[in-house]
């Protein structure tokens, strides 16, 4: 039923619905919002969310520390340092930027001294082995006096 009212009288009258009301209701129930409304007007509030970003300042003080090869690991500290001080200011493309940096950093340095560490330890066991065999043969040819 349709209802409308009167004000002066605080009345209602009421009339049953019609045959284009109820097909009105049927297209609005099926369509949804009718074409010709106004488009949706959305609203965005931006939260800053504080990201996790890693800058790697720990790893590369240990690398500057014990795997400085080739001044990388002090580089990459330089990087990480870069990396906080772009965290504190909030830019934080620029701080993953940085520390992304420092990772690459780390990693070289890191494989590199692991690298040479390794080559210099196959060096001195391979010196070690070699001595030892040129001791023990000059010790057979100069024992029969």
């Amino acid at each position: 039923k349709k209802c409308t009212s009167q004000p002066s009288f605080g009345s209602q009258h009421c009339f049953p619905p019609t045959q284009e009301m109820v097909k009105e209701e049927h297209e609005v129930a099926v369509l949804g919002v009718p074409h010709d409304s106004p488009p949706m007007t959305s609203t965005v509030i931006n939260i800053r969310s504080d990201t996790a970003v890693p800058d790697h300042v720990v790893w590369s003080l240990f690398n500057t520390l014990f795997m400085n090869c080739c001044c990388l690991g002090f580089v990459a500290f330089a990087y990480s340092v870069k990396s906080r001080d772009r965290k504190m200011v909030g830019d934080v493309t620029g701080a993953q930027s940085y520390a992304s940096t420092a990772k690459c950093l780390n990693v070289i340095a890191l494989v590199v001294s692991l690298l040479l560490t390794i080559g210099f330890i196959i060096l001195l066991a391979t010196g070690a082995v070699v001595s030892l065999q040129a001791i023990s043969q000059m010790l057979q040819n100069h024992g029969g006096y």
